[in-house]
């Protein structure tokens, strides 16, 4: 159960992506975050069980209707600092 931070690109700004992976993160019980990056990217921390982070991980490589994913970077990352998952701000 190692957090998973994900780096998403392509048309996933001003699509509902972020709200579109709330919805799903929750679902899966999972912990962590998402947000906007200046540019272009989303990003998000992705914390729970290992079934529930690859289930939103796959559904993450289509994304919304709107959305187009190009790329998804994953890397480890740390554990959130509350429970739950939330959209952050713009960094």
């Amino acid at each position: 159960m190692t957090p998973r931070l994900l780096r998403i690109r392509g048309r996933v700004q001003g699509v509902g992506y972020r709200d579109w992976l709330v919805e799903r993160a929750r679902a899966a019980g999972l912990s962590g975050w998402v947000r906007n990056r200046a540019d272009g990217s989303v990003e998000a921390l992705l914390d729970g069980g290992e079934d529930a982070i690859g289930a939103v991980l796959l559904a993450a490589r289509r994304g919304p209707p709107a959305a187009r994913v190009d790329e998804i970077d994953e890397s480890f990352g740390p554990r959130p600092e509350e429970p739950g998952f939330r959209k952050r701000p713009t960094l």
